[in-house]
């Protein structure tokens, strides 16, 4: 299927090798799904790296945090009828859910936009109290007068929330809150307020009843969140019908609110859509692309931890040019550019 991206040529543009293992004794399996801002005239990527330690034969590993931001290893043999689960990421032992790595942050900057490198007086955000036991995860950033809020999937074993810091130096940070309980992902806070108030879209988790659809909230602090609305649902036979979720910030448009978002079908195919919101009264549906503006079709999007898959939650606007930093194949950081002006009219054909 042809898409609308136009993949930057040097992709991917980091890899797991690319990034120093927090601590000794972990490894880097996989980089993903970048948060992305300006600071001090360079362009910066909060990059979610996902670690574990060297698996060895006839065991598993799970990593966790303890209160104290300190990793521990929790060793099952893989013959264990207690260990339940196929899934690369996930795994069920003695009825609880445990990851196969932990993730953090970590920011890389660059002055092109291609090239990124870490810079040392600029350290990796961990996973902080119960909250975040097993890691923190695709961080959205967004700054409004002056100060930047980073809002993120929190994982425990209580749940995926979401997590909210915010910051206006890059060096220390406010503690963390758990802005939307769980179970909820995905949160994108819009560039601007509207009528005074911030808005965010964020994704409820529904298994019994209903889906995994977009909402919409707002807040008049940027703290306490409320008047949430069901915006966006999945589609039956079509390429999101499984799961649909927010990308990065709304972006203004004289047009509308511009969202890049994910959709997944039931074979866990991940690809990007795009819909366009009023810009006055975001609760108000303009369009909605019918079919992805992107879908994995390179070898770096096709294979890898979980191929198959293009998943963003950062980009940068310049004139009607997007380009959006995405993860590829749950493993890799890559970006695309994208016209805008051609995302809108794609949305608007079905209004």
């Amino acid at each position: 299927m042809t898409d609308l991206a136009k993949r930057f040529p040097n992709n991917p543009i980091l890899l797991p090798k690319d990034v120093a293992p927090s601590d000794k004794g972990l490894q880097v399996i996989c980089l993903l799904n970048p948060g992305a801002f300006r600071f001090k005239g360079k362009i910066w990527l909060l990059v979610r790296v996902a670690e574990s330690i060297a698996q060895k034969e006839g065991f598993i590993f799970f990593p966790v945090m303890n209160e104290m931001g300190k990793l521990e290893i929790i060793e099952v043999p893989l013959n264990d009828p207690d260990l339940v689960g196929s899934d690369a990421r996930v795994r069920n032992y003695k009825g609880l859910d445990y990851l196969t790595t932990v993730s953090h942050l970590r920011l890389l900057s660059s002055t092109d936009g291609v090239s990124f490198k870490e810079e040392p007086e600029y350290a990796g955000l961990f996973g902080m109290g119960e909250q975040e036991r097993f890691g923190i995860e695709d961080c959205r950033v967004v700054e409004l007068d002056g100060v930047y809020y980073l809002t993120y999937t929190a994982v425990s074993d209580s749940g995926v929330g979401v997590g909210l810091r915010t910051t206006v130096d890059w060096k220390s940070f406010s503690n963390p809150v758990m802005m939307l309980p769980p179970h909820n992902k995905d949160c994108a806070i819009f560039e601007k307020k509207v009528n005074g108030k911030f808005y965010a879209l964020h994704r409820p988790s529904s298994i019994e009843i209903g889906g995994n659809f977009i909402w919409l909230c707002d807040s008049t602090d940027g703290i306490r969140w409320g008047n949430h609305k069901c915006l966006i649902k999945t589609r039956s036979g079509m390429w999101d019908s499984a799961r649909v979720g927010a990308g990065g910030s709304p972006i203004w448009t004289a047009q509308g609110w511009l969202e890049i978002y994910h959709g997944a079908n039931a074979e866990h195919r991940y690809c990007l859509g795009a819909f366009l919101m009023d810009l006055n009264n975001p609760s108000i549906l303009l369009g909605r692309t019918v079919e992805p503006i992107m879908v994995p079709t390179e070898s770096y999007e096709l294979s890898g931890f979980f191929g198959h898959v293009v998943f963003t939650n950062g980009h940068f606007v310049d004139g009607d040019k997007l380009t959006i930093y995405y993860g590829a194949a749950d493993e890799f950081v890559c970006g695309a550019e994208f016209s805008i002006a051609e995302i809108i009219a794609k949305t608007l054909e079905n209004k």
